[in-house]
């Protein structure tokens, strides 16, 4: 399945809303980096990733998360993950991600 991605920013919180549909893998993980990097170029503000449809997230793009809350991080700002499903949850849990994105 492919990753689609709805991204927008939300003027009234002054903050990313970007909701990810599908897969984030090692053919999708690129979409996204390129996302999140575009996006906080454009606005260097906290991000906010809807996780309600994102059926199932690789090593590749927990990666790309990883690097994109570090440089979020060096400028103050925080990227924080929203309901994820619960296999993504059991990843973020065993992976010990879930301290710093939930």
């Amino acid at each position: 399945m492919a990753l689609q991605i709805d991204s927008h920013f939300n003027e009234k919180a002054k903050k990313w809303d970007i909701v990810l549909y599908g897969e984030v893998d090692v053919l999708t993980a690129p979409d996204l980096r390129a996302t999140l990097n575009t996006n906080f170029s454009k606005n260097e503000e906290d991000m906010l990733l809807h996780l309600d449809h994102l059926n199932y997230i690789d090593s590749t793009g927990l990666g790309v998360m990883i690097g994109a809350y570090t440089r979020m991080q060096e400028k103050g700002k925080k990227l924080t993950l929203l309901n994820p499903r619960e296999n993504i949850e059991k990843l973020l849990c065993i992976t010990s991600l879930d301290k710093i994105f939930l």
